[in-house]
């Protein structure tokens, strides 16, 4: 199987701690990091991705907006040029241990947080980033 995830919840997993926008949506994000700590496969989506499921029911979905897009724009050039490789909708990846390190490091240091900009959760990735990435759940 393959998760499917939109380019800026590549940099989302990097800090997830079990916090969300409501128990559902933590449930079904818990679901997702499980999947990929056993090793499935990333397939690049444009638009919302496994872990939007939960959200797509409310009446105006933020993952549906433009905000959302032009983060997915964002993430995909800061960490397709991390990579080396350019990251767009129908890509496949893994994120291995190595990986998510240098993933993290670029985090950290703000190499690849342009996407993060105006973003509700952007302080506490923040604390999450700068104590050490402890507590994440990948």
């Amino acid at each position: 199987m393959t998760v499917r995830l939109r380019a800026h919840h590549l940099l989302c997993l990097l800090t997830y701690v079990g916090k969300g926008y409501s128990p559902a949506f933590t449930a079904n994000y818990d679901k997702v990091v499980g999947r990929l700590g056993e090793g499935e496969a990333v397939l690049i989506v444009s638009g919302p991705d496994d872990i939007c499921a939960p959200m797509l029911d409310e009446p105006e979905p933020h993952c549906l907006g433009e905000g959302a897009a032009e983060r997915d724009g964002l993430a995909a050039r800061d960490v397709g040029a991390l990579l080396g490789r350019p990251i767009q909708a129908g890509d496949r990846l893994m994120l291995d241990a190595s990986s998510l390190a240098r993933m993290r490091k670029a985090f950290s240091s703000g190499l690849t947080r342009q996407a993060c900009s105006g973003c509700e959760w952007s302080d506490l990735c923040s604390a999450v980033a700068g104590g050490g990435f402890h507590d994440t759940r990948l």
